[in-house]
């Protein structure tokens, strides 16, 4: 734990040239009076705040719900009293939410119940349904060799990558539906398309509800996978392993037929990122730093995400406490509807112009900084390690991160650009981006264990979209370290005077066509 003794002192230590001996970024910046006033104290204060809005508010602070409406309000208050110029970007989204586990069952040629989670689990944005019906298989490649079409082909198709808004008419491409039987449930394979394709050209042919199992080509596409269609369908949508649906396959000549049953919500609510801006800096080189601010349905979502959410409100009040005016507009953001498809953050940059995406200087990302069986993440943002790199300029922030960590005698380990977090849509505009990561669902290896410590063979947070996210779901450690090296990047990109490589040359380049859309797979 960090004291603020002296703050006098530290105050004339980052406002000064550089005093004291720590890590420093190219113009000399030091970031040593900031990292003191962010203390663990601070940070956990915000997360507590979270907590009390999660138990007041049926356990969560999921977007297009009051305790998320609670949790902006309580940031925009924090940073309306520091000075910031603070605003509400309001936004209509998708809400999804599944009132009741769904149901299937086999009518013929025999009878069979399957388990829910086990066998079968429903898609994001599946309709409402109770549906008995035959089954037909529609363009399966099997064996599995990679490159499915299953049901990619048929009334439309998608234009261009990113996220979701790209599905339009096709009527005179070729056909994976030509004969098939409208009301029939659709039996589709995972592969090159997006599951919302899917989704689309099955409806549109008439099926009654959709099973899309998994590929089959590599051990990584063979279990029971979530997904999402990215928006509301009107017919069911459930996943299932690649074993699951060749076992269905070979019933389907004996008569198949299937009982399926959902119980959702899919409709459209209200929400709002809160944006707050320093008063001071260039505004032709503005540094966005952002974290999602709501929760899943489940639970409170404390360390997914008010880990990130609570550091950069910490570091933003010490910046104002400290007085420090940086060279570059620094704007806050905590994104809603993250867990909706990164709905939040797509939206916010969707409303720019190609103009006002050139100022932006730089994207930095944290979402999940506390993870309890941590690991020190470090986004790629040149591609070197993960083969997925961000536009140009994204190696400069990571270059931070990592110079940083060496000063601090911190290991750290690159992760890649997946599209699960809100630096997705970031990218796709063609601005520079990185973050810090501490692990979701993954499991911590036997040479990470040896680095960091915790467990190997466990999730890096076992309780990751889980009611048990709670304010006690955290490793003090991590936190405390992840709010230290973001307050450096952060004041780093405030206070340099120089551009972050190619931002002056407009929009970059890297990967934007990603496998996930947040936390759920798109295809």
């Amino acid at each position: 734990m960090k004291t603020k003794f002296f703050r006098s002192i530290l105050v004339l230590a980052v406002l000064l040239v550089a005093i004291v001996p720590t890590v420093l970024a190219d113009n000399g910046t030091d970031s040593f009076a900031l990292r003191e006033a962010v203390t663990l104290d601070g940070v956990r204060a915000h997360q507590e705040a979270f907590q009390d809005i999660a138990n007041a508010n049926g356990g969560t602070r999921v977007a297009g719900t009051a305790g998320h409406d609670l949790s902006a309000a309580y940031v925009r208050d924090q940073m309306l009293a520091a000075g910031y110029n603070v605003s509400y970007q309001s936004f209509t989204f998708p809400f999804f939410q599944e009132l009741t586990p769904a149901t299937l069952a086999q009518t013929a040629p025999g009878s069979v119940s399957y388990t829910y989670l086990v066998d079968f689990f429903t898609m994001d944005y599946s309709g409402s349904a109770d549906v008995t019906a035959a089954v037909q298989a529609v363009d399966l490649l099997l064996p599995p060799t990679g490159g499915s079409t299953s049901g990619c082909d048929g009334d439309y198709t998608e234009v261009g990558a990113g996220g979701f808004g790209n599905i339009v008419p096709d009527p005179s491409g070729p056909d994976d539906f030509a004969g098939f039987t409208a009301g029939n449930i659709a039996l589709i394979q995972r592969g090159t398309c997006t599951f919302a394709l899917k989704a689309t050209n099955a409806q549109a042919a008439g099926a009654s509800g959709v099973i899309i199992f998994n590929e089959g080509n590599t051990p990584a596409r063979e279990p029971l996978f979530g997904g999402t269609l990215g928006g509301p369908f009107t017919i069911p949508v459930l996943t299932a392993s690649f074993a699951f649906g060749v076992a269905l396959n070979d019933l389907i000549d004996d008569g198949l037929e299937l009982h399926m049953t959902t119980n959702t919500i899919s409709e459209e609510r209200l929400t709002n990122n809160v944006i707050a801006e320093t008063p001071d800096g260039r505004t032709d080189r503005v540094v966005v730093a952002g974290a999602h601010l709501d929760s899943v349905a489940e639970g409170p979502g404390i360390q997914d995400n008010g880990s990130g959410s609570a550091a950069i409100l910490e570091i933003a009040l010490q910046m104002a406490e400290l007085g420090i005016r940086p060279r570059n507009q620094v704007r806050f953001i905590w994104f809603s509807a993250e867990e909706s498809g990164l709905l939040g953050s797509e939206h916010y940059v969707s409303q720019l112009t190609n103009r006002q995406i050139k100022k932006i200087a730089v994207m930095l990302n944290f979402d999940m900084i506390g993870s309890p069986n941590f690991v020190r993440f470090v986004y790629d943002g040149d591609g070197s390690p993960t083969g997925t790199a961000g536009p140009n300029g994204s190696d400069v922030v990571e270059d931070v991160f990592l110079d940083y960590f060496a000063g601090q005698n911190l290991p750290n380990e690159p992760t890649e650009f997946s599209g699960r977090s809100d630096y997705g849509p970031f990218i796709a505009a063609g601005i520079p981006s990185g973050g810090l990561f501490t692990g979701a669902e993954g499991i911590k290896s036997d040479e990470q264990a040896d680095v960091y410590g915790g467990t190997a063979g466990v999730a890096y947070d076992a309780c990751y979209h889980q009611a048990c996210d709670d304010f006690d779901n955290i490793s003090l450690e991590a936190l405390d370290q992840m709010s230290d090296a973001a307050a450096h990047a952060v004041l780093t990109f405030a206070m340099t005077t120089s551009a972050v490589n190619g931002t002056d040359k407009g929009k970059g380049q890297g990967s934007s066509d990603f496998d996930y859309q947040g936390s759920s797979l798109r295809k």
